[in-house]
């Protein structure tokens, strides 16, 4: 796919969404690069800003398969994953697919399921596929999950453990809306949900094209440095106990590659390391019990050490 179709294609999915999602625009296209990057997205705020809501439009704008999963105290990995059945007429076993079984799976308030169904998820996410009494069934392309969170609802919650979180290609929090998006939403939404009227722009096999085509943006050899530069740092950052994972460093560039594409460029900058640092690297991180007195969170943290470590600008040369 040339680059001025895969911008196109791009904008055309950011249109569709900002019908629904008022003034985000950045959250939107953030959004968009993790689906290009072959990653998932964590949408963590307070209720009623519209996590859920994004989480669909998303979903809505690709004509590809969409399945949505409410996480409930009482789900069962089984729900997730999948289940084996005895099928009387043929006497075998036959397996029943279970909600993962889509391009694009929706998990509501994943935090309110417990650890033993959350970990259905871990194998899915990572290696895209679904063991199920020793049988593995490989999973569509493209598949992404997008999970929404309250942070700050606790009571009959479960906190997601870090092998879970590290899955996550990049967290993102949507904030309150500014006046003026707000009365428009007032606007739009007061009368009827737009959601109701939302339908795909583009579908599954475009989608592919354009992961292909986000594959193939051209890295320097000083722009990697600094990846792993960052991801060192937060490693020996004295107010983290746990810095980032190798997993996080490919994921920081496979969404920079994405990113670079969805603004017609051919190249990654340093900058565009930089803007992701915090979606992508902070919800990895435990900071430490001081840190936490000091109430300093990762988000800071990482932004810190963006703003301290030397960036070495070798340019985009091939």
């Amino acid at each position: 796919m040339a680059l001025h179709e895969f911008k196109a294609a791009a904008d055309s999915v950011v249109a569709n969404i900002e019908r629904v999602i008022e003034g985000k625009n950045a959250i939107v296209r953030l959004s968009l690069a993790v689906l290009l990057a072959e990653g998932h997205l964590l949408i963590e705020d307070v209720p009623g800003v519209g996590k859920t809501k994004l989480a669909k439009a998303l979903a809505r704008s690709i004509d590809c398969t969409v399945r949505r999963i409410q996480f409930t105290p009482d789900l069962l990995p089984s729900d997730v994953t999948g289940v084996s059945i005895y099928n009387q007429d043929t006497h075998d076993f036959e397996f029943k697919p279970g909600a993962v079984f889509a391009n694009l799976v929706v998990g509501d308030e994943i935090n309110r399921a417990s650890p033993k169904t959350q970990s259905a998820l871990l194998e899915c996410m990572e290696e895209r596929q679904v063991t199920v009494d020793g049988h593995s069934y490989q999973l569509q392309t493209p598949f992404m999950v997008i999970a929404t969170q309250n942070p700050i609802e606790m009571e009959g919650t479960y906190p997601l453990p870090e092998a879970q979180r590290d899955r996550f290609t990049a967290r993102v929090a949507i904030g309150y809306p500014d006046t003026t998006a707000e009365l428009e939403m007032l606007n739009v939404h007061g009368g009827a949900d737009p959601l109701d009227e939302l339908g795909p722009v583009v579908d599954a096999d475009v989608i592919r094209r354009m992961i292909n085509t986000a594959r193939h943006v051209h890295v320097s050899d000083a722009v990697k440095q600094y990846a792993v530069a960052l991801v060192h740092a937060t490693r020996e950052a004295p107010d983290l106990r746990l810095g980032a994972s190798p997993r996080s460093a490919l994921q920081l560039l496979r969404t920079a590659r994405a990113v670079a594409a969805l603004e017609g460029r051919e190249f990654v900058l340093p900058d565009d390391l930089q803007a992701l640092a915090v979606p992508v690297l902070a919800h990895r991180l435990l900071p430490t019990s001081e840190a936490q007195l000091a109430r300093r969170t990762t988000d800071a943290i990482v932004a810190d050490l963006v703003h301290r470590l030397p960036v070495q600008r070798a340019g985009h040369g091939r």
